[in-house]
């Protein structure tokens, strides 16, 4: 028979289970909270619970992050999905073809329209075949988009929306990535 303590549901913060903080920072999420509640990480704001987290309780650089967000988060300071710029969403896609033709089909506005047609969007920078920084123009949010290759004819596209304006947004930009990376596989296909 299970014992009480199995049955007890684990504390889960920032996306991440109590067994996966406590194995990468030795602390709970319960300890890490009793620890932030009596420095006072209330009346902080993000950077300095990052920099208390990391600096004073020797928390590695991600996992400091990881921990402010998930203390944020829990003591109603920040929603899912925000960050100090606004809200943001991902989706991200294997796709039969290579890197490059990957690429392509974002960078060349014509093979781009087909798959993604009137995209209100400005590429800023652009590293073949690796990396796209868009402007997304009708809201001045931020779109980076990332190719990685996976073995023989596979890339990998993840596709980060930045700086939306609430969960309203992050919704609709989540399908809309979703839809449109479909479009683009069957376009490729």
């Amino acid at each position: 028979m299970a014992t009480a303590k199995a049955l007890k549901p684990q504390k889960k913060a920032a996306g991440i289970g109590d067994a996966a903080v406590h194995a990468k920072t030795g602390k709970t999420w319960s300890e890490w909270f009793v620890l932030l509640d009596r420095a006072a990480a209330r009346r902080m704001n993000h950077k300095q619970i990052a920099a208390y987290v990391h600096d004073e309780l020797h928390c590695s650089d991600w996992w400091s992050q990881m921990v402010t967000v998930g203390y944020e988060q829990e003591r109603g300071l920040r929603e899912k999905n925000e960050t100090p710029e606004g809200y943001q969403t991902s989706a991200s896609k294997t796709l039969d073809a290579p890197a490059k033709i990957v690429f392509d089909a974002w960078r060349d506005a014509k093979q781009r329209n087909r798959w993604l047609p009137k995209a209100p969007l400005a590429i800023r920078t652009a590293t073949s075949p690796k990396s796209l920084r868009i402007t997304w123009t009708t809201d001045a949010s931020a779109v980076d988009v990332m190719f990685y290759p996976k073995g023989e004819g596979k890339c990998q596209v993840s596709v980060s929306h930045r700086k939306l304006k609430g969960q309203r947004k992050v919704t609709q930009m989540k399908e809309y990535w979703a839809e449109a990376l479909g479009r683009l596989q069957k376009m490729l296909g």
